[in-house]
């Protein structure tokens, strides 16, 4: 199926679950209460753990919203990182039921969310390309679908930001990162991803539904722009938040 033809049934299915979500009063997924067409009542959605002042480049928190001293002493080959909360309760909740239990109607709250993130710090320039951060052939076969994939379908819909779809892949099924300590999870996804497709030039926006320590990202972007990207940003949901020294 071509990019266009994809763009397009993706407009039609979300016209028709828009529809469908007006005709059918929603309840919380958090809470159960009455949410009308949304997926997360006001109320709940008002105390979603958010980020504070967090480094531009990899969302960490940082005094005053400053570039980190990491990104700063070895700067990653992403630019920047925009993520919508921290990954806290309940967002982790809403994050494996997406992820884990097949509540793909997340995704469309996960791509507002991510949108929203941006117009809250001022982004106006849109990227060339969207491109979701892929999985390995076997984990989508295990899983059914790709979450990152879902939510980019709806970022594209919504911002009119072309979903590149082919071209970059996953080739290296690694052990899952979450299984991992922090030190080694860099190791783990090296050489993990291709891209055949030509960016020369082009800004590139990864989508994905959690960051945690951002080997991935940080080896997906590697990627990208040896594959011509000018510059690799992150569209994150969530940012998980490194565990405090004892």
């Amino acid at each position: 199926m071509s990019n266009f033809l994809a763009g397009a049934f993706d407009n039609v299915r979300r016209g028709a679950l828009d529809a469908a979500r007006r005709a059918l009063p929603q309840r919380c997924e958090l809470c159960a209460a009455t949410s009308g067409s949304a997926l997360v009542c006001a109320a709940c959605a008002k105390e979603l753990p958010r980020l504070g002042p967090a480094c531009p480049v990899c969302a960490l928190p940082t005094l005053d919203g400053q570039v980190c001293g990491r990104c700063l002493a070895q700067p990653p080959a992403f630019a920047a990182t925009i993520a919508a909360f921290s990954y806290a309760f309940p967002v982790d909740r809403l994050m494996q039921a997406l992820k884990y239990h097949g509540r793909l109607a997340l995704a469309e709250w996960c791509a507002v969310a991510i949108l929203t993130e941006r117009e809250r710090h001022g982004a106006t320039a849109l990227p060339d390309r969207l491109i979701a951060l892929p999985l390995s052939t076997e984990r989508q076969r295990e899983r059914g679908y790709n979450q990152a994939l879902e939510i980019a379908r709806v970022v594209a819909a919504r911002s009119a930001v072309p979903l590149l779809r082919d071209g970059a892949r996953r080739v290296r099924a690694t052990p899952p990162q979450a299984a991992l300590p922090w030190s080694e999870r860099a190791k783990n996804v090296r050489g993990a991803f291709v891209c055949d497709a030509s960016l020369a030039g082009l800004t590139i926006a990864v989508i994905d539904d959690v960051m945690t320590t951002g080997a991935s990202l940080a080896e997906f972007a590697a990627t990208l722009k040896r594959a011509g990207a000018k510059r690799v940003e992150n569209w994150i949901v969530a940012r998980t938040l490194p565990p405090r020294a004892s």
